[in-house]
């Protein structure tokens, strides 16, 4: 939902003021600055608008991944995007997300990043915390840890380049889907099915 969108649908009104008054005005001027806050709204393909971000060394403490979930919106959940997301988070920042995506999980740690579960809220499935610093994340689970050997950890990529620079980010959807489920049909490893047998058994 775009930031007029959620003023239209009076989603700000849960804050107290002077929040929803700063928020409709960045939503409106796309930047705003006070006393105690300062934002800058961007509104464009993330996939283009983060080599920007990554260009000008920008740094964040606080990520939050947020898109559509990864069969929706596979395009912001690639190897390629998530390390160039990676490149804008500081040296002790945190990123975290509402997926526990076994293919998310392992692209967060393709990115040099260390990962950890985090309850997710309103939500019975947990969420990922991921950092550069291991120290103070929660552990994943031997469940969770198990997972991330089957076939649901094959990641998605965006561009079916043999090098980085050949990947220029712009694949669709469609392509983005299908390139991963030919790379999980040739692969040798477990299946998810197969994993959640062996941990849920008589629980299915």
């Amino acid at each position: 939902m775009s930031p007029r969108q959620a003023i239209q649908h009076n989603l700000l009104a849960q804050w107290q003021l002077p929040i929803p008054n700063l928020l409709a005005e960045l939503a409106s001027k796309s930047q705003v600055s006070a006393d105690f806050f300062s934002a800058q709204l961007l509104l464009n393909d993330a996939r283009q608008t983060i080599k920007s971000l990554v260009a000008q060394n920008w740094q964040a403490d606080a990520i939050f991944l947020d898109p559509f979930s990864p069969p929706k919106c596979p395009q912001l959940w690639t190897v390629e995007f998530i390390n160039l997301l990676s490149k804008c988070l500081a040296p002790r920042g945190r990123l975290a997300t509402y997926s526990s995506s076994a293919a998310v999980r392992t692209a967060l740690l393709s990115a040099g990043l260390n990962i950890g579960s985090i309850i997710g809220a309103g939500r019975k499935s947990p969420g990922t915390i991921a950092s550069f610093e291991y120290k103070k994340l929660p552990k994943l689970s031997m469940m969770e840890q198990e997972h991330l050997q089957t076939k649901a950890a094959i990641p998605y990529r965006d561009g079916a380049g043999a090098y980085p620079a050949d990947r220029t980010l712009q694949d669709r959807a469609e392509q983005i889907i299908v390139r991963r489920q030919q790379e999980q049909q040739k692969s040798p490893q477990e299946s998810t099915s197969q994993w959640r047998k062996r941990w849920l058994g008589s629980k299915m």
